[in-house]
């Protein structure tokens, strides 16, 4: 794996505000992406196309991600907290999804995302959250 996983927070609404909040805590360099400004935005609702699709705070290693829920249900306790894996190779992400994936529910399949890697979003049998991307 490239780096040490990271946590992936999901907000209800307000991941602008808290995102901030952190970046004002530990520092570093924030991007939002609005849904609006997604290549996406055609799938979602328009009445929430400013919600956030994607946050990251970055500090040297240091790293966070988070989203609001945008329109896949409501945030709480078990479903506000992902671990994300990044991949250094297609075998790698192959192999975690197949193992991760077996007795566990699917959320996303394995599959090509318009930012350009192969990415899944799954519940392992253990009910942990997992995210994994492959950037090619």
């Amino acid at each position: 794996m490239k780096k040490a996983t990271q946590p992936y927070f999901h907000f209800d609404g307000n991941c602008r505000e808290a995102m901030t909040f952190y970046q004002n805590l530990f520092g570093g360099k924030l991007d939002l992406m609005p849904i609006k400004d997604s290549p996406a935005k055609d799938q979602f609702q328009p009445e929430i196309h400013d919600q956030i699709m994607h946050a990251s705070l970055e500090n040297g290693d240091f790293m966070l991600m988070a989203s609001d829920m945008c329109g896949m249900g409501e945030v709480k306790r078990g479903n506000n907290v992902e671990i994300n894996l990044n991949c250094e190779s297609e075998e790698e992400i192959n192999h975690l999804y197949q193992q991760l994936s077996a007795g566990g529910e699917i959320l996303n399949e394995l599959r090509e995302e318009f930012w350009g890697a192969k990415f899944a979003m799954l519940i392992d049998q253990f009910g942990v959250r997992w995210m994994m991307n492959y950037e090619k």
